[in-house]
């Protein structure tokens, strides 16, 4: 059995499907991601790209490159955030306020040291990004 999701714009112009389990869902809190979203931070879900597929209004996406390392999509009727593309670790990050159903259960925060909004949760709180192996500077909270 495939858990299988929704997600779309605000307009629903855009709409994608996702298969499979997210990877990691995180609290990312870099400059980057908040001024984009224009939050205090980023509800983050990264999938297998292969599990996420735009299966309506392709033709509607835009896209807002910031580094080879993150392409940044969304909806150019109304301006909403569909996904972001991560070739390199070959995840794609759909924000989780978009996924219908989705229970969204962080289990890290990520370049906390960029935050603007403190957070007392007892979840770990990383410098910047853990490396591969999920090493990386911790702080308190």
């Amino acid at each position: 059995m495939t858990d299988t999701r929704s997600a779309s714009c605000a307009c629903g112009k855009v709409e994608i499907q996702i298969e499979g389990l997210p990877a990691v869902m995180a609290y990312c809190h870099c400059d980057s991601c908040r001024t984009w979203l224009g939050a205090p931070l980023h509800a983050a879900s990264l999938w297998a790209t292969e599990g996420v597929t735009v299966v309506k209004g392709e033709s509607s996406l835009g896209m807002f490159k910031i580094t080879d390392d993150s392409l940044r999509h969304f909806c150019i009727q109304c301006g909403g955030p569909v996904l972001i593309r991560h070739p390199k670790l070959n995840l794609t990050d759909v924000p989780a306020g978009n996924i219908k159903g989705l229970k969204f259960e962080p289990s890290i925060h990520v370049n906390y040291a960029e935050r603007v909004l403190d957070l007392r949760d007892g979840l770990p709180k990383f410098a910047a990004m853990p490396d591969a192996e999920g090493n990386g500077l911790l702080l308190e909270e």
